[in-house]
């Protein structure tokens, strides 16, 4: 029997199973299996505590590293924590010295206000004295027009009373030879009385030799007061009417009242361009710059109102600053030169 079941054993594999199953337990038969995954899981653990102790040798390395460092830092926090000792007292140096700028920036503004009061009355004393100044240069330009005027004149009068004096020489030797004929020949009386008719002819020409002069005197007198006005009143209309198309009779002086005050207007004219009415409104000035055109452009603008027809602008002068001319073209005034050029 014995004999006959290891016999089946050794030749029959569906008996050797049943059997196995019958003596060996399921957890039995399963521990091969759970070994081999057991080895796996040993296999992979050691690989994980080599990995490990890679990472350990990988960690201390860094941590040397990091020693290292850690010493450095500490000396530069120390070398630091010195320096920012010796900061310490240069900022309380610099505080100290930020106080004393402080009191020396209150002494300087202190100092500048006061210079600026100076300043600005400079600036005022200044501003006046320009304004004498401009008065001077306008009185002084007109008195050179004029004594250039009255020199042509003088010259013309010398030539003249040049020639009265030599005719009145020849006038004097011919009353001279006159006497001596009258002396000698007392008896040719009616030679005499018509010899005495000619003088009394070459005294009325003598008397009509000085009425002229007297005439010459005059007109000398009225261009000694030719002023820089009046030659602005004779040029600018017809200036006006070629340059502009703008009408206008003769221009006079006029005055208005303004906000109760009195204005003075150097030319004042009514007259027309294109069929509608204008009015001139001039000033006249020996030396014209922008502020004078801001001026007279501004004054017209209150006048405006007192005006029967749009103002016209003028000014008129003897020296044009060529910022005149650009403020006039730009608030549309018009500015002439005493030569009659723009």
């Amino acid at each position: 029997m014995r004999e006959e079941f290891l016999e089946l054993l050794r030749t029959d594999q569906a008996f050797r199973d049943e059997v196995r199953r019958y003596v060996l337990t399921e957890e039995l038969l399963a521990l091969p299996v759970e070994f081999g995954r057991l080895m796996v899981v040993v296999g992979e653990a050691v690989t994980l505590l080599r990995r490990l102790a890679d990472a350990q040798v990988r960690l201390e390395e860094r941590v040397g590293r990091l020693e290292e460092a850690m010493a450095r830092l500490a000396e530069a926090q120390a070398r630091t924590e010195e320096r920012v000792g010796r900061l310490e007292e240069r900022v309380g140096r610099l505080e100290e010295a930020m106080a004393r700028l402080a009191e020396a920036q209150a002494r300087t503004e202190e100092r500048v206000g006061r210079l600026e009061e100076v300043v600005a009355q400079l600036v005022e004393a200044q501003a006046r004295m320009e304004e004498r100044v401009g008065r001077l240069e306008e009185a002084v330009a007109q008195l050179a027009e004029a004594q250039a005027r009255t020199e042509e004149r003088v010259g013309r009068l010398e030539e003249a009373v040049a020639q009265l004096v030599e005719a009145q020489a020849r006038m004097e030797e011919r009353v001279g030879r006159l006497e001596e004929v009258v002396a000698q020949l007392a008896e040719a009386q009616a030679r005499t009385e018509a010899r005495v008719e000619e003088l009394a002819k070459a005294q009325i020409s003598m008397q009509e030799a000085v009425r002229a002069l007297a005439q010459q005197v005059g007109r000398l007198s009225e261009a000694v007061g030719f002023t820089l006005e009046d030659l602005a009143r004779e040029v600018t209309p017809a200036y006006l009417a070629q340059h502009y198309g703008i009408q206008v009779g003769e221009l006079e002086r006029r005055f208005f009242t303004l906000d109760g005050e009195e204005v003075e207007v150097d030319l004042y004219g009514e007259g027309w361009r294109e069929g509608e009415p204008v009015v001139v409104i001039g000033e006249v000035r020996s030396r014209i710059h922008g502020r004078d055109v801001e001026a007279a452009v501004r004054r017209a603008q209150e006048l405006k109102a007192q005006l029967i027809g749009a103002p016209i602008v003028v000014l008129f002068g003897f020296v044009i600053h060529p910022l005149a001319k650009e403020v006039a073209k730009r608030l549309g005034a018009i500015v002439i030169s005493s030569s009659g050029r723009l």
